[in-house]
């Protein structure tokens, strides 16, 4: 996590420096203000990054010998063969389909939506993956 905070107090050095440099030459006010606030943010979550990574043990990041494979870990259980992204895919194309052609294309895709969305959180409380 060191590395982490240390990127991120570098970067707001460097954010500081463009938005002096962008008030200072274009003398306008809301890309300052955006520059100034993500110029914070980034002081923010730097010094969040560099207090925690005093408190906690040091990663495979942290060592300069370390392996890729050091740091790795368990990901998560994802369904092998699962439709219901298909689903929720097709019908989330279909709403935003809808916001350029007309509302009336929602009425189709809400019901595959519904259907992608119950499937995919249900998927393993019913069927052959139901648990017992």
């Amino acid at each position: 996590m060191k590395v982490q905070g240390q990127l991120f107090i570098w970067l707001s050095v460097f954010i500081a420096a463009m938005a002096i440099t962008y008030g200072v030459w274009s003398k306008e006010p809301a890309g300052t203000t955006a520059l100034v606030l993500a110029f914070g943010l980034s002081v923010m979550i730097g010094f969040y990054l560099a207090f925690t990574a005093k408190r906690a043990d040091s990663m495979a990041q942290d060592d300069k010998q370390a392996d890729v494979a050091d740091e790795a870990g368990e990901v998560g259980f994802f369904a092998p063969h699962s439709w219901q992204p298909l689903a929720l895919a097709i019908g989330g194309a279909f709403a935003f389909l809808a916001v350029a052609m007309g509302w009336w294309l929602l009425y189709f895709s809400a019901p595959l939506l519904l259907i992608g969305l119950f499937g995919w959180v249900f998927e393993y409380y019913r069927g052959e993956d139901q648990n017992q």
